[in-house]
């Protein structure tokens, strides 16, 4: 089953860069949220597939009216407050972000949140403590694993890309891993961001059937906009990684959405057979 999946943050939310990394600096950049959240629900409309998102709380506290049209149709879960990642945090703080993103989305939606993301899948195996902050604040699945390693965290030990239950002190959550392609002995996470837009639709097509059971996919608003400025500080490897493959991006996630059937992480999580899952400790 194919799982679609949308980071809902600005095209200057970008992590590791300095004239990037927090909401001081926001301010200074243009606003795009809203064309390019639009962009992505239309996409949804006429495709058809379903979708869980994960929104940044900042996004939430300065645009409420974005995050009730999403919550109209589709799941919301945190992609914390203020996208920070998480092995750059003590518990401490790491607490506070999650708890206050998520109060925030359960006023304006009115709904409980139950999903969350790290940025940049950055809970590594030293961070287990974040598994027991978000049960905590009422998180039941998460989508943060990497299981293999990768720049911002990566927990190797997970094992395969599957659903699986993360236990740590007692505290179960049900686990969502990113789901990947290893080439050369590099970890591709071509079902969505840089990779989805740098590779070629044939071999998204054939990488997506080659997954079987399960395919987690994430996207962010971006991804999809061709038009976006270009920042100027980012070193030259982070702006290639950046703007490859903007222009086609839309059409090429329009492809696969009608090629593969796409549902919600809500809708897996009641078919899936739980108790057969694997319980990794961390």
């Amino acid at each position: 089953m194919n799982i679609l999946t949308f980071d809902i943050e600005e095209w200057f939310h970008l992590l590791d860069n300095d004239s990037t990394r927090t909401e001081n600096e926001w301010k200074n950049y243009e606003v795009r949220i809203y064309e390019n959240v639009d962009r992505v629900l239309n996409i949804l409309e006429e495709s058809g597939a379903r979708a869980t998102f994960f929104v940044i709380g900042w996004i939430a506290k300065q645009y409420p009216d974005i995050v009730r049209k999403i919550t109209e149709k589709y799941e919301i879960g945190s992609h914390t407050l203020n996208h920070q990642l998480v092995w750059q945090q003590t518990p401490e703080q790491f607490r506070e972000d999650v708890s206050s993103s998520v109060k925030l989305l359960e006023d304006i939606t009115g709904k409980k949140v139950r999903l969350f993301r790290a940025p940049g899948f950055s809970i590594r195996q030293s961070e287990g403590w974040a598994f027991d902050v978000l049960s905590e604040c009422g998180i039941e699945i998460d989508a943060s694993v990497f299981p293999a390693h990768h720049a911002h965290g990566g927990i190797p030990s997970y094992g395969e890309s599957r659903p699986a239950i993360i236990e740590h002190n007692g505290v179960k959550i049900k686990e969502f891993p990113i789901s990947f392609k290893t080439i050369l002995n590099k970890h591709i996470i071509f079902s969505g961001g840089g990779y989805f837009r740098l590779f070629p639709y044939f071999l998204i097509k054939k990488w997506t059937k080659e997954q079987t059971d399960y395919l987690l996919s994430y996207i962010h608003p971006r991804d999809l906009d061709f038009g976006q400025p270009v920042i100027k500080e980012l070193p030259l490897a982070r702006k290639f990684k950046s703007y490859i493959g903007l222009k086609n991006a839309e059409i090429k996630l329009r492809k696969w959405l009608k090629d593969f059937d796409f549902t919600d992480i809500a809708s897996f999580d009641k078919q899936y057979d739980w108790g057969k899952a694997k319980v990794v400790k961390i």
